[in-house]
């Protein structure tokens, strides 16, 4: 390699050959690079995956295994861990197939860009340049940092390219200063629109040949010990999933009769062949009526896991679904709506991948308060003050406030059960438990399950986000952990603390016939009754013996019982126990859809984030108003004040006694329908009280939307939907 010159390209979150600006930068022969060789190089990193896979009999890991700062959970599960090395050697594959490779190292970054420059040094080869591209997260910038301050020392080239996995390109958002960026999805929306001509064209994928060469391999110094690089994918997925399968005592069996809605291999060629089938089976026209689906490999998408990973590019998928538009591309013909132009689905799933944009450039605007209990909307102090100050429920004994009610060793249970599925709460535990075995679940539920914890048991929300964090396949930092804000109340939601989620109302709204609960929980699954489906503390003695489950814990202990009628009509409250307060008028009518968190950054709940979503049938949100009618329960600047009962304003306990919650069929005892979302028919529902009066808490979401509304309702009966939150976790759920 005489007279060689070799730019390292590190990469991280853009695994693809394809669209990929610094492999097109290379292979062009008009860029004058100047580098006679190019050394990619992957390196599962310590911070996030478990080495200790790679670590031979005998050896010790000298890295830590990982684990989340709230929950001490593992950074990356086994699903994530599958998905990502599938995604690695896919992309190795590719490479080679140009004619180049992929290096494949573990360890921390610094360390291993330490090891390669003065490994070639050692050889005669020149390191002219170290590329990366840039991506949001604390631990990223640090790598980024540590990266460039080393090649600063040794006089060596170091550029961050920009992250181009996005829809929209950052230069053409018309934002020149972060400090503008909207706080409201609805109004970024609208500055961006119309969306299908935004976005840039899309990169080739490098001919043959065309990329600098690949250092021989004996040039290439050796991973540093004690870790051994397998030598095959197979190998390489056993590395990465081993140190995760016991990553929870006594997992459930799988149950029988479910089977996993996210079966799909990692990689760049899996994901380009999944557009194509989303296309020709017209699951991409039919997106924005299946969304909201629970069970089954078509419902939505299921692209998040490929934009995560950055094996396909969003403006990819756009580009795709223009050529299926305008007909232009005949691998395509045949698909329903071929050459019809733009229809409602494809609209959607744009306002979804924008949707996954602003996620990312909220992070950026926030930057680490993402990852803080106080959430965006909060004061950014202190940071274990903020935890004391908000009295979010905890199992730290150290940051709980004086006398917490339930104690943070009960929190603890309630955490372990919440978890494992088995709160006696049926569409929690079956998305929960779905979770657990096959590492996704759909947007709806995601939703549920983050305002179960957040706004009903009133337990630090960051328990979630790192749950989240350990098993999605489709786990993405900014999607994920701003989605939880969202949902908690301390995000960029208009509404905050007034968005609450019933889940039994959720239940009986998207699992109709209860098929969803009883395939992932089957312990219910005899129940004939869909209460009992969704909450066994309801079912007779007689039904609970015959299912066996009377001694059963769902049915002796639920974490959260919530009574719930069928009769349509609202329980009547005599008397309001708590002093009733407006929210503001002026509220952004967004909610609908799969805004906020995304499971698919596109795909996922009913309704678009415009709150255009919904059925056409009669509409009477049981919504409370924005910010209204919540048992004083509020979020004022960073603070979290709730007063119910004599706690004075600090989180009250939740008894777990059946008769504490009383829930009707519209929703919650809602006594007065609040205003409508900005255009739309349905008026947000009042504020409910429980039955025995120790206990009030807001009601849930925006009543109306911008064209239709956001609930729905069929045969004349007040149907409501429990607004669709613009959330879809991820972007894909």
């Amino acid at each position: 390699m005489t007279q060689s010159k070799v730019v390292i390209y590190a990469m991280r979150r853009e695994l693809r050959l394809s669209d990929n600006p610094i492999f097109h930068h290379l292979a062009n022969p008009e860029s004058k690079h100047g580098f006679s060789h190019l050394l990619p190089v992957y390196v599962f990193p310590a911070q996030q995956i478990d080495l200790s896979g790679f670590v031979p009999q005998g050896s010790e890991n000298p890295y830590p295994a990982p684990k989340s700062a709230v929950g001490g959970y593992a950074r990356c599960g086994p699903y994530r861990a599958k998905f990502l090395a599938e995604s690695v050697w896919d992309l190795k594959t590719n490479l080679r197939s140009t004619g180049s490779d992929l290096l494949v190292r573990v360890g921390a970054y610094k360390d291993v860009i330490k090891s390669l420059v003065e490994g070639l040094k050692a050889k005669e080869c020149q390191v002219g340049a170290v590329w990366m591209t840039s991506h949001e997260g604390s631990e990223e910038k640090s790598d980024e940092r540590t990266v460039a301050s080393f090649c600063a020392k040794r006089g060596i080239e170091f550029k961050l390219w920009d992250d181009e996995k996005y829809f929209i390109h950052d230069r053409d958002t018309g934002i020149t200063d972060l400090n503008d960026l909207p706080d409201v999805f609805t109004t970024y929306r609208k500055q961006i629109e119309p969306l299908r001509e935004k976005a840039r064209k899309t990169l080739p994928v490098p001919e043959k040949g065309a990329l600098p060469a690949y250092p021989d391999t004996d040039m290439i110094p050796s991973q540093q010990p004690p870790f051994i690089i397998p030598g095959t994918c197979e190998e390489l997925v056993d590395a990465v999933v081993r140190p995760m399968k016991n990553f929870l005592k006594d997992l459930p069996d799988f149950p029988e009769k479910a089977a996993s809605s996210h079966p799909f291999r990692g990689g760049e060629t899996s994901a380009h062949k999944r557009i194509d089938h989303l296309v020709m089976s017209g699951g991409m026209k039919s997106y924005k009526d299946t969304r909201n689906g629970l069970l089954g490999l078509n419902f939505s998408t299921k692209l998040s896991a490929y934009l995560a990973q950055g094996c396909v590019t969003a403006r990819q998928i756009h580009h795709a679904l223009v050529a299926y538009e305008d007909g232009t591309d005949t691998k395509y013909k045949g698909a329903d709506g071929f050459g019809e132009g733009d229809n409602q689905g494809t609209e959607t799933v744009r306002m979804e991948l924008l949707w996954r944009d602003y996620m990312r450039l909220c992070h950026q605007k926030y930057g680490d308060k993402l990852f803080r209990v106080e959430g965006f909307n909060g004061k950014q102090t202190d940071y274990e003050g903020e935890d004391k100050k908000h009295g979010w429920r905890t199992a730290n004994t150290s940051i709980a406030l004086p006398g917490q009610e339930p104690t943070p060793e009960k929190v603890s249970e309630i955490l372990a059960r919440f978890n494992a599925g088995t709160t006696g709460m049926g569409l929690i535990d079956a998305s929960q438990r779905e979770l657990l075995l096959t590492g996704y679940t759909s947007n709806r539920t995601r939703q549920n399950v983050a305002s179960f914890l957040a706004k009903h048991m009133e337990i630090d929300w960051r328990y979630g986000a790192e749950w989240y964090e350990m098993l999605l396949v489709d786990y993405d930092v900014s999607s994920n952990w701003a989605n939880w804000q969202y949902l908690a109340g301390v995000g960029n939601d208009p509404r905050g603390a007034a968005r609450i989620f019933n889940p039994v109302k959720q239940a009986f709204d998207y699992d109709k016939d209860g098929t969803y609960v009883r395939a992932w929980v089957p312990e219910v699954a005899k129940f004939e009754n869909l209460e009992n489906v969704f909450q066994a503390w309801t079912a007779s003695k007689e039904d609970l013996k015959t299912a066996g489950l009377e001694d059963n814990i769902m049915v002796t202990d639920p974490v959260k019982p919530i009574k719930f009628n069928l009769d349509h009509k609202p329980s009547k409250v005599k008397k309001r126990p708590f002093f009733r307060k407006r929210g503001p008028k002026n509220r952004d009518a967004q909610g609908s859809a799969e805004s906020p968190g995304s499971s698919d950054g596109h795909s996922g709940s009913g309704g678009s984030p415009d709150g255009s979503g919904g059925s056409n049938g009669p509409i009477e949100s049981n919504c409370a108003g924005a910010g209204s009618d919540q048992a004083q329960q509020t979020y004022q600047g960073s603070s979290r004040s709730q007063s119910s009962s004599n706690h004075g304003g600090r989180s009250h306990s939740h008894h777990h006694n059946h008769h504490n919650h009383h829930y009707s069929r519209r929703g919650n005892d809602y006594t007065r329908g609040g205003g409508g979302g900005r255009g739309g028919r349905g008026g947000g529902g009042g504020a409910y009280a429980s039955s025995h009066g120790n206990h009030s808490t807001g009601g849930g979401y925006r009543g109306g939307g911008r064209a239709r509304g956001g609930g729905g309702g069929s045969g004349g009966h007040h149907h409501h939907s429990e607004q669709q939150v613009a959330s879809q976790f991820q972007t894909d759920a």
